[in-house]
């Protein structure tokens, strides 16, 4: 196995703080929804509205990251392994089968990831933030209160951005529970922690080349 550096500081820091804060948006809107009771429902709502402007700050952020490093490459899906991985998560790791891709710094994801976390980025965060913003500004702010999106019920926005929240949510658990399936339970948290991995030493010269530039690149 050879040690590779494959998350760069910027990746890990936007990791953990959308995690943070879709899990204290999920809780704050539960309390908003009576389900929880915690902070208090007027205190709920405004730390609802102020950790959604704190990850709409951050996507704006990691959207000007992906497109200035290339990093929206490794999110197109290849379909050459698709059933092979899936094969592989549904039997084959139960198995001790070996793992059908391997990740280097270029290819950090296998096809069945790629395409879920393309869809986290163009299906389940889109309907979050749009359907958000057409909550919070439903009404305008000055005092006749005029309705500005009237040809939509307010009860429609609230389910669709009620069920982007469920979906982003089972996301969320989902990819923790896959987190565990690396070469020990906790070496994929490890790694977005400190932003090396080990990988297959059949990986070695592409993987360590990219390591090296992403190293560089991180200390400018």
């Amino acid at each position: 196995m050879q040690r590779v550096y494959i998350y760069r500081r910027f990746e890990r820091f936007w990791h953990w703080s959308q995690a943070m804060l879709i899990f204290f948006l999920a809780l704050t809107g539960f309390e908003v929804h009576d389900s929880i009771h915690l902070f208090g429902y007027e205190k709920a709502v405004h730390y609802h509205r102020v950790a959604s402007w704190m990850l709409l700050t951050l996507i704006a952020f990691s959207i000007f990251w992906h497109f200035t490093t290339g990093e929206w490459k490794q999110y197109i899906p290849s379909f050459s392994k698709f059933s092979a991985q899936i094969r592989y998560y549904t039997i084959g790791m139960f198995k001790g089968e070996p793992h059908p891709t391997h990740k280097t710094a270029r290819n950090k994801l296998n096809p069945l990831q790629a395409i879920t976390y393309l869809g986290f980025k163009l299906v389940m965060a889109p309907l979050i933030v749009v359907t958000g913003l057409l909550y919070m500004f439903y009404r305008t702010i000055d005092a006749n209160q005029m309705v500005i999106i009237s040809d939509i019920p307010l009860e429609v926005i609230a389910f669709l951005h009620t069920l982007g929240a469920y979906l982003i949510l089972m996301f969320a658990i989902i990819h923790v529970y896959m987190t565990t399936t690396g070469s020990t339970p906790l070496s994929n948290i490890k790694a977005m922690l400190t932003g090396y991995e080990d990988l297959d030493e059949s990986n070695e010269r592409q993987s360590k080349d990219t390591s090296i530039l992403n190293q560089h690149e991180d200390e400018k």
